[in-house]
């Protein structure tokens, strides 16, 4: 009888440090195989597994697509692409983005928990808003462990204390300290019960990660449409509520909890007030020069209401400048409150 020997952990801010300091802590002869997706730019290189290597006694690497998942194996989700985990091999996909992130966290819990049930282990560290919380839940659904770093341990308590806010029953609610032998321990301990049925939910949200065209031109959708356009395509959003979680994804699979969506939609407004300003400048400056050309062939009417146009543009400018200032100055404030934000082998079946 196999114990719980797939390990799923999810980082963001401030991982680097914490998947260190857990893999530091684990035997080499860990009897699980460990996947970890820390949030890490799509287009940037990463060299989390080397870091991982180095601090503990476990081998890691970026994973590959279609590689056999063996014991002892530590399997980091390369950058701009999300990390599957199927029967017995892992899948890597560039399908949507979750909660804004390729790799995401929640694709990689919600696959572990359709594909080996109970004998899931997924664990949640510090980060900043609620990537994997959604994951965590189907883990939760399927009957798998949940274990979360205590918020008030955490360099970022964004994510775990999400996940404490909104997944009923969490397992397991430590410091970084105490993690490494609750895995162990979870490790070397027979899985009981029997298989459990995978929620309808959880194999369309898995389907969809990989763009399956039986799930995009599927009607039957779960969730039911919102008031809201998805900020990467502009499609509608289905608004999904599970429990008391409120999350939306749209057709083509971009997933938002709601804590990030109004993030994405803050962005887009900033985004919208910088090109109102840039709209509003060039508007002054041409009217200025317009104005000067008329005073120069006195036309001094016309000169006096193009004057009047650069006076205006560049009240309304003002205006929308101490807009953009303040809310750096309030988004730079609320960051820096929270801290300053990377034997032989056994095949698994």
């Amino acid at each position: 009888m196999p114990g719980h020997d797939i390990i799923v952990v999810g980082a963001s801010a401030g991982g680097v440090e914490a998947l260190s300091y857990l893999v530091k802590n684990l035997p080499p002869d860990l009897n699980a195989a460990v996947f970890v997706v820390l949030h890490v730019p799509s287009h940037g290189t990463s060299v989390l597994p080397h870091i991982l290597t180095r601090a503990g006694k476990l081998p890691a690497s970026h994973a590959k697509d279609g590689e056999v998942i063996q014991l002892r194996r530590i399997y980091v989700a390369p950058p701009n692409y999300h990390l599957l985990v199927k029967p017995g091999h892992i899948h890597l996909t560039r399908g949507p983005r979750e909660n804004g992130h390729r790799p995401a966290i929640d694709p990689l819990f919600r696959t572990a928990a359709r594909t080996y049930g109970r004998r899931v282990v997924a664990v949640v560290l510090t980060g900043v808003l609620d990537d994997g919380t959604a994951g965590l839940r189907a883990v939760k659904m399927l009957n798998g462990v949940a274990v979360v770093q205590n918020p008030e341990d955490a360099m970022y308590s964004g994510m775990p204390r999400s996940a404490i806010e909104n997944v009923d029953d969490i397992d397991h609610i430590l410091p970084l300290s105490g993690i490494p032998d609750m895995l162990v321990n979870l490790a070397n301990t027979p899985v009981e019960g029997e298989e459990d049925a995978v929620p309808e939910v959880i194999e369309f949200e898995s389907d969809l990660v990989e763009l399956d065209m039986n799930v995009l031109s599927n009607e039957a959708r779960p969730g039911k449409p919102s008031t809201f356009g998805c900020p990467d395509c502009g499609g509608t959003l289905w608004e999904l509520s599970e429990g008391g979680l409120l999350r939306f994804r749209c057709r083509t699979g971009h997933a938002y909890s709601a804590e990030t969506l109004l993030a994405k939609q803050s962005d887009a407004l900033e985004d919208a007030l910088w090109v109102a300003l840039r709209a509003l400048e060039e508007k002054a400056s041409l009217s200025s020069r317009m104005a000067k050309r008329m005073r120069d062939r006195n036309q001094l009417l016309s000169a006096q209401r193009l004057e009047e146009e650069v006076e205006d543009s560049q009240k309304r400018a003002e205006v929308i400048r101490d807009v953009l200032l303040k809310g750096n100055a309030t988004a730079a404030e609320a960051n820096n409150s929270k801290a300053l934000e990377d034997e032989e082998p056994t095949n698994i079946s």
